[in-house]
C-alpha cells in the first residue's frame, strides 16, 4: 500500500505540494481563529468541593478565586485603627464584585496576629478563573496605601498574587512566539549539522510548519464540536516542531540511503516509504496513543488536551507520507546540492564503518557491562523518582519578588498561618445556621478559626457562607487530614466543604485515583501496535517496560532538580518540596509517545536487518549503526525545544520543560544506546518469537523467517 502511495506521489507531486501549500495558507488563517475560541475552564464535575464553590459562585458570583490578602503592620494595636479600616475599604473597592472580611466586618480575632500589630482583609475576586485572569494585587495595594500614615505598612498577597510574582518576577523569560522562533533557529543549526546540505536541512523545518498550521484547521474545527483548552495551543507548537521533524529526519536519512546505494529517485521513494514510512505510522500512532490515554481522566479540560493533542502527530504523520515524499520527488539527488559543510563532514554512508558502528560492536562484545551500566544510572535516578511528591507547592516556595512576596512574608512574620491564602469555604444552604457552622468547624484539629461574616455578601436567601482557615499550608502534606476532619463535621449538615485546598484535593484524587486506568490504555494499546509491527512478543514488552523506567527516571531528574533544589538556582528557584501535580501526568503522556519513537526508528532497522541476515547480533549492529544518529539528532532537536520553553515566566512551566528536555536526551543515551542493544544481544534468538496464538488474535498471516546464524559465543 505505501509503495503504490509513493508511485502515486511521485507522479502528482505538483498536486500534492500544491494542495499542502493551500492547506497551510488557510491553516494560518485558522490559527488566528481559534484564539478566539479556547476553553479556560479547568472544572472537576462530579467532586464536593468543586461543586460546593461552583453553587456558591453561582448565588454569590464570587468563590472560584482564592482570595487576596491585603496585610498590614503596625507598630500600635491594629484593630483600634481608623486608618487601617479605611484603607480595607479602599482595597476591597478596587475590585469590583468582590467579597471581603475583616475583623472590622466580623470583629473576629482570627483575623489579628497574637500581638495585634498585623491584621488582614480577605477579598475574593468576583468572576470565574480564566488562564489569564489576573490578581489585581498591585492595584489594590496602590488603592489600600494612599493616604495611608507613616508607620502602617501594607502589601496584598495570596495564591494567584504569589503565582503571579513567580511568572513576571526574576524568573520570567521570552514570549510564546519568541520561544518557538528561537527553537526553530535552534533546530536549523542541528540539522546543519547533521544533513550538511540546504535541501536536507531546510525541509523538516517546512514539513514541521505545514504540520503545525494544519493542526490548528483540524483544532478550530474540534472546537464547534467540544470545548478545547487553551493549553492545546502550546502542545501544538511544541509537540508539533518535535515529532514532524523526528518524521522527516527519519525519511530523509532513509532517502539519502537509498540514493548512495545507487537506486534511481523513484525507486529511492517507494524504498523510503515502504520503511521508514511504515516506521512514521506506528511511530505517531504511538505518540497519538499516549496523548489520546488522556480522555479517560474525569477532567474536560484535561480530555480535551488529550483529543486536541492526539491531532498533533495525526497530521505530522500524514505530512512526513505525503508531502515529504512529493519534495523528494521534487529534488531527487538535489537534496544533496549546495553543501553547507566541508565535504569530509557531510554524511557519506557506511554508518557501521563509524563510531555508531564502532558502539555497537563494542555493546555485542560486552553487552553485561553495558546493560549494568545503564541499570546502575536508571535504578538511581528511579529511586530518586519514588520520592516524587505530585502536589501544589506550598505558598512559601513560591519564588519571585514584589509586594505579594513581601506580603508573605508579613504574614509569616508575625505568625498568622499560612491558611489565610488558601482558605476554607463553606456553602450553608436551605437556611442552615451559618453561625451554628462556624462553631463547630473552629473546633475540627488542623483549623485556626471559622466566621460567618453578615452582609449581603455572604448572606443571600437561605444561603450563607462560613470562612475557615487551615494552621497549615493547603497544599502541605497532611492537609487531607484537614479536609477529612471537616467533612465529617459537617456531614448530616446542611453545609458543604469548598475552597482552594479542598478543591485541590479533588483534582489530585482525580488524576491519581484513575491515573492505572490511563497506564493500563497506554501500555496495552502499545504493546499490540508494535507487536504487529515488529513480529514479537517480546520486544514490545521490553520497550513498554524501558519506557516506564525511562520515565520513572525522568520524574527523578525533576525531583532532583526543582522538589530538593538541587541546581534549581540555575532558574531562580529554591527547592519546592513538591512537582505541580498535572506536570507528572503531562510529562508521562508526553514522553512515553515521544521517546517510542526512538524505540520503533531502532527496531525497525534491527528487524529489517535480522530478517536479512537471520543474525540478532549482526541485527544489532546494523540497526543501532543506522539509527543512532538519527536518535540522537532527533533527541537533541526536541531537548532544545523544551529547553527554550524553560525559559518561559513561571517555575511550572520549567519544571515541566526540563523534565521534559532531560527525559528524552536521557532516553535517547541510556535507555536507546545502553539498554536496548544490550538487552537484546542477551537475550538473543528470543527477541523474535511471537507464538502462533499471537499471530492469530493479531490477525498476522505466519512469515516464514530466514534460519537464525550461530551466534557468537564471545
Amino acid at each position: 500500500m505505501l509503495a503504490r502511495l509513493a508511485h502515486l506521489i511521485a507522479r502528482k507531486r505538483w498536486y500534492v505540494i500544491g494542495a499542502w501549500i493551500v492547506l497551510t495558507l488557510f491553516g494560518g488563517f485558522a490559527a488566528g481563529q481559534v484564539s478566539k475560541r479556547w476553553f479556560q475552564s479547568f472544572s472537576i464535575p462530579g467532586k464536593s468541593a468543586y461543586e460546593s464553590d461552583q453553587r456558591t459562585f453561582q448565588t454569590f458570583h464570587t468563590g472560584i478565586r482564592p482570595p487576596n490578602v491585603v496585610v498590614f503592620h503596625t507598630n500600635g494595636d491594629a484593630t483600634s485603627s481608623d486608618a487601617i479600616k479605611q484603607a480595607m475599604n479602599r482595597a476591597a473597592a478596587a475590585s469590583p464584585g468582590s467579597r471581603s472580611s475583616s475583623y472590622f466586618s466580623t470583629g473576629n480575632p482570627m483575623y489579628v496576629s497574637k500581638d495585634k500589630h498585623t491584621t488582614f482583609l480577605e477579598v475574593y475576586p468576583a468572576g470565574q478563573s480564566t488562564f489569564d485572569s489576573t490578581s489585581g494585587a498591585t492595584k489594590m495595594r496602590d488603592a489600600a496605601a494612599r493616604g495611608l500614615p507613616a508607620g502602617i505598612t501594607v502589601n496584598v498577597t495570596g495564591h494567584d498574587a504569589l503565582e503571579e510574582a513567580s511568572t513576571h518576577g526574576d524568573t520570567g523569560g521570552p514570549g510564546v512566539l519568541l520561544e518557538a522562533v528561537v527553537g526553530g533557529v535552534g533546530a536549523l543549526i542541528i540539522l546543519f549539522f547533521v544533513f550538511g546540505t540546504l535541501p536536507a536541512v531546510l525541509m523538516p523545518i517546512v514539513v514541521a510548519v505545514a504540520a503545525i498550521l494544519n493542526t490548528f484547521t483540524l483544532v478550530w474545527i474540534l472546537t464547534y464540536i467540544t470545548d478545547v483548552s487553551i493549553i492545546v495551543q502550546f502542545l501544538i507548537a511544541l509537540v508539533g516542531l518535535g515529532v514532524a521533524i523526528d518524521y522527516a529526519l527519519l525519511m530523509i536519512f532513509r532517502f539519502r540511503d537509498e540514493l548512495r546505494e545507487g537506486e534511481d529517485v523513484e525507486t529511492a521513494l517507494v524504498q523510503t516509504m515502504t520503511h521508514a514510512g511504515r516506521s512514521v505510522i506506528v511511530s505517531g500512532s504511538t505518540v497519538a496513543v499516549g496523548l489520546l490515554s488522556l480522555i479517560i481522566l474525569p477532567l474536560p479540560f484535561i480530555r480535551s488536551m488529550g483529543i486536541g493533542g492526539m491531532l498533533i502527530p495525526t497530521v505530522s504523520v500524514i505530512a512526513a507520507i505525503t508531502l515529504l515524499p512529493a519534495m523528494l520527488a521534487v529534488l531527487g539527488t538535489r537534496i544533496n546540492s549546495v553543501r553547507l559543510l566541508p565535504k569530509r563532514f557531510v554524511d557519506s554512508g557506511h554508518p557501521e564503518d563509524g563510531a555508531w558502528g564502532r558502539w555497537a560492536r563494542f555493546v555485542n562484545r560486552r553487552p553485561v557491562v553495558v546493560a549494568a551500566t545503564g541499570l546502575v544510572i536508571v535504578a538511581i535516578l528511579a529511586g530518586i523518582g519514588t520520592q516524587l511528591n505530585p502536589n501544589e507547592s506550598e505558598l512559601k516556595n513560591f519564588p519571585g519578588t514584589g509586594t505579594a512576596i513581601a506580603g508573605r512574608q508579613m504574614l509569616a512574620d508575625s505568625g498568622i498561618s499560612p491558611g489565610v491564602m488558601k482558605p476554607f469555604q463553606i456553602l450553608v444552604q436551605n437556611g442552615g445556621d451559618a453561625d451554628a457552622i462556624a462553631q463547630r468547624v473552629s473546633k475540627v484539629d488542623g483549623i485556626t478559626g471559622a466566621s460567618a461574616p453578615n452582609g449581603a455578601d455572604w448572606r443571600k436567601g437561605g444561603d450563607s457562607i462560613v470562612e475557615a482557615f487551615p494552621a497549615i499550608d493547603g497544599a502541605a502534606s497532611n492537609i487531607q487530614d484537614v479536609v477529612d476532619r471537616a467533612n465529617r463535621v459537617l456531614n448530616g449538615t446542611n453545609a458543604t466543604l469548598g475552597g482552594t485546598p479542598a478543591v485541590d484535593r479533588d483534582f489530585i484524587h482525580a488524576v491519581y485515583g484513575n491515573f492505572p486506568y490511563v497506564l493500563a490504555f497506554v501500555v496495552i494499546l502499545t504493546l499490540i501496535l508494535l507487536a504487529r509491527a515488529f513480529r514479537s512478543i517480546v520486544l514490545p514488552i521490553k520497550a513498554a517496560i524501558l519506557n516506564l523506567i525511562s520515565l520513572a527516571a525522568a520524574f527523578g531528574i525533576i525531583v532532583f532538580i526543582f522538589q530538593q533544589g538541587h541546581g534549581s538556582g540555575l532558574w531562580n528557584i529554591e527547592a519546592t518540596q513538591a512537582i505541580t501535580a498535572w506536570i507528572p501526568l503531562m510529562i508521562f503522556a508526553f514522553l512515553f509517545g515521544l521517546s517510542m519513537d526512538y524505540e520503533v526508528f531502532m527496531l525497525t532497522r534491527m528487524r529489517e536487518a535480522y530478517d536479512e541476515t537471520g543474525s540478532t547480533e549482526k541485527a544489532i549492529e546494523l540497526g543501532l549503526a543506522r539509527t543512532g544518529k538519527l536518535v540522537t539528532s532527533a533527541a537533541l532537536i526536541l531537548m532544545f525545544a523544551f529547553l527554550v520553553l524553560s525559559s518561559s515566566p513561571g517555575f511550572e512551566i520549567k519544571e515541566f520543560a526540563i523534565g521534559l528536555a532531560a527525559g528524552i536526551i536521557f532516553d535517547a543515551t541510556v535507555i536507546r544506546a545502553l539498554l536496548v542493544p544490550a538487552l537484546m544481544r542477551l537475550l538473543g534468538n528470543a527477541n523474535w518469537w511471537m507464538p502462533s496464538w499471537a499471530e492469530t488474535v493479531l490477525f498476522l498471516k505466519p512469515k516464514r523467517l530466514p534460519e537464525p546464524a550461530r551466534e557468537s559465543s564471545s
